[in-house]
């Protein structure tokens, strides 16, 4: 059975990534200010730790340079998560996929993207920012809140399924 088809597992690896943050706030409280990039090649070494756990890549973008200076939102946005980078095609129909975002996420809207070399992909945007599916990964380009974190958890359950 595929660790992807436990109920909730996006919020468990959140939760997991979150724990191995907090355990080395001390670390980035004391270089931060100094050596940002010493804080940021630890942020990586704790992601790419944390994903190798659940057999995945686990990313943290910073594409304003200067969150990396909030300490609070280290795991709370800017996510991106690849299952299998060589997965072509959705589990199911993209409208479904599309539906059920506009279903959990308030305000969205959602897009067929990224066609191209036969592979598939869909764009959700919102107020917010955008998540960016693909058929083995999620890009999240906002902060996370229930509405995100329920259509990703249901993401990981129907869609990122490894067979």
């Amino acid at each position: 059975m595929s660790i992807f088809l436990v109920e909730r597992m996006f919020s468990k690896i959140m939760e997991d990534l979150k724990f191995n943050f907090d355990t080395n706030r001390s670390f980035f409280e004391k270089h931060l200010k100094k050596n940002p990039g010493l804080v940021y090649s630890k942020l990586n070494e704790i992601t790419q730790f944390v994903g190798s756990r659940y057999g995945i890549e686990l990313r943290i973008h910073f594409p304003d340079p200067t969150k990396i200076y909030v300490l609070d939102s280290y795991g709370k946005e800017n996510i991106g998560i690849v299952v299998d980078r060589f997965k072509k095609k959705f589990s199911l129909p993209r409208e479904i996929i599309k539906s059920k975002a506009i279903e959990t996420i308030r305000d969205a809207t959602a897009s067929d993207a990224y066609m191209y070399e036969g592979k598939e992909g869909v764009r959700i945007s919102f107020k917010q920012g955008r998540i960016e599916l693909l058929p083995g990964s999620i890009h999240i380009w906002c902060s996370l809140d229930n509405e995100i974190e329920n259509y990703v958890n249901w993401i990981f359950n129907n869609v990122l399924v490894i067979s």
